[in-house]
């Protein structure tokens, strides 16, 4: 039997910021981890010789922007971290050619929508102006603050004060509104809808969904506001940089280390039983936790695997809650940068490809009923843009998302691709999905073929392969619906129900299943680090 102050399981964005603020702070902290490296969704990995790939997420604009990153980041660059970004923040380009380049510049990206239709920058500098004035301190602060602590309240009264009973139900209802709406009344120009629309699917929603227009808003504008930073050489630095902040304060990480079941004794959690994967004859091992117990896993994991007894409420609405669409990465190597139909998107570190807005939300219904979209919407990175260290000279990385995947097959709206009858990914599609993907680079990125060094694709199953928080290969561990999100994150409706705790004293979930929501930004991790120290 070992003995610590806290144990993690788990070791992504979340469990990394937890356990480095708690360690700082004078705790001693375990770190476990199934996986032969931590990391949960930050992985790199040398797919082809002299190219370093993020395999899985990759951009840190909601970390550089964080209070985590705030406190952390001269001892994280202390131990190797270094974030590069460009000029250039996101794009879009659609299949006839039609393309817009953004700078990380509100002023300019406004510039350019009147461009493509008069009118369209005026009302988008509008949204942004509100977002971060005179909307910014309830919209941050609903997203970033414990839905149930005294700062949250302190700003529910002041806004109240502000606003009044009406403005605070005009805001809430402005922030149910559906992308697709929103954009048909404010927006003139197809290109300027096709720009925005394509960022409500980076919380797996789609611009038909309640709560899109919000989310479609903010992340577009954001990332304009902020850029999209990269971890120079790779993300797997920012792993080894808050590792070695860690261990620094006396933490510990155990990798190859599976949490079978979570001790409970009186209502209280006080530890872990696990065993090491890594050996077969090693048998099971127990920890003892004096503070806490943090828990990095969804809630069918938490209830269904690691608390097989707990009370049957909490039970039922972790077998409720639900997961999203599935996800589909792309890796290619290529011997030099891609020549874009465009030659300034070259420079920009995301662009998403689509036809319209229109065309977003239909992959999305395609995908939502088990098809293979005709025509998927690709989010296509180019972290050499900004980091040429990842490839050798000259060479060039595309990293393309896809995320109007199905995680169960029930056909392809082209009718192109045979799906198995039992509704598994197998190679056989995920080939021949990567083969329709290239086909549609191959209209804006004339010549791609030739430049290619390899290919590597990644179903949504086998993306859960990697990492058993994505279930069905959804990206951001369950949809952030209304009635997931915010306070409703992962669920409610159970008596004493607290954001991040559990029906046992001193058992914590964090993660993207948790409030606020997926991402890079590490908040959950923060927020339960500073309720416990």
């Amino acid at each position: 039997m070992e003995e610590t102050d806290v144990i993690i399981v788990g070791s992504g964005i979340n469990s990394l910021v937890c356990a480095a603020v708690l360690a700082r702070r004078g705790k001693r902290v375990v770190v476990m981890e199934r996986n032969a490296q931590p990391g949960g969704c930050i992985r790199s990995e040398e797919l082809f010789p002299g190219y370093v790939h993020d395999v899985l997420s990759s951009w840190y604009p909601l970390f550089v922007g964080s209070p985590g990153y705030a406190e952390l980041k001269d001892e994280l660059h202390a131990n190797g971290l270094e974030f590069v970004q460009s000029e250039y923040s996101t794009g879009v380009v659609t299949p006839a050619g039609e393309a817009m380049a953004f700078r990380t510049d509100i002023a300019d990206t406004a510039r350019r929508f009147d461009a493509a239709h008069a009118g369209d920058g005026a009302a988008f500098e509008a949204v942004a102006s509100r977002l971060f004035g005179a909307d910014a301190a309830l919209t941050f602060g609903l997203l970033g603050e414990h839905p149930y602590g005294w700062k949250m309240a302190k700003l529910l009264w002041r806004e109240w004060r502000a606003r009044g009973t009406d403005g605070l139900v005009s805001f809430a209802g402005s922030a149910l509104e559906s992308f697709r709406r929103w954009g048909a009344r404010e927006l003139r120009a197809d290109l300027t809808r096709a720009a925005i629309a394509p960022w409500t699917l980076h919380t797996g929603l789609g611009p038909d969904d309640a709560g899109s227009a919000l989310i479609g808003k903010l992340t577009f504008a954001a990332v304009v506001a902020g850029g999209m930073p990269v971890v120079k050489g790779g993300s797997a630095n920012i792993v080894k940089a808050f590792r070695a902040l860690i261990e620094q304060h006396g933490g510990v990480f155990l990798t190859g280390t599976e949490v079978e079941r979570v001790l409970t004794e009186n209502g209280r959690a006080v530890g872990v039983v696990t065993n090491d994967i890594t050996n077969d004859r090693a048998g099971s091992k127990t920890w003892r936790a004096r503070l806490a117990v943090i828990c990095n896993v969804t809630p069918h994991q938490l209830y269904e695997r690691l608390l097989p007894d707990a009370p049957a409420p909490w039970r039922e609405r972790a077998s409720a809650y639900r997961f999203g669409r599935g996800d589909m990465q792309i890796h290619f190597a290529l011997r030099s940068a891609p020549d874009w139909c465009a030659p300034e998107l070259a420079r920009v570190p995301l662009v998403h490809l689509t036809e319209s807005m229109e065309s977003v939300c239909m992959a999305v219904a395609q995908a939502n009923n088990g098809l293979i979209p005709a025509r998927p919407t690709i989010a296509i990175g180019q972290p050499t843009a900004v980091d040429p260290s990842r490839a050798p000279a000259g060479g060039a990385i595309l990293w393309l998302q896809l995320q109007e995947m199905p995680s169960r097959l029930q056909g392809d709206a082209a009718g192109e691709i045979d799906v198995p009858t039992d509704g598994r990914w197998t190679e056989a599609v995920r080939e021949q999905v990567a083969d329709r993907v290239q086909r549609r680079l191959e209209t804006v990125m004339p010549g791609l073929a030739s430049k290619i060094v390899g290919r590597r694709a990644y179903s949504p199953s086998d993306l859960q392969q990697l990492n058993c928080n994505l279930v069905g290969g959804d990206p951001y561990s369950g949809v952030c619906s209304p009635d997931q999100f915010f306070w409703l994150r992962p669920f409610a409706g159970v008596r004493g129900k607290r954001v991040h705790a559990t029906p046992y004293a001193n058992l914590y979930q964090i993660g993207a299943s948790t409030h606020p929501g997926p991402g890079l930004g590490g908040a959950s991790g923060w927020m339960v680090a500073n309720a416990l120290a």
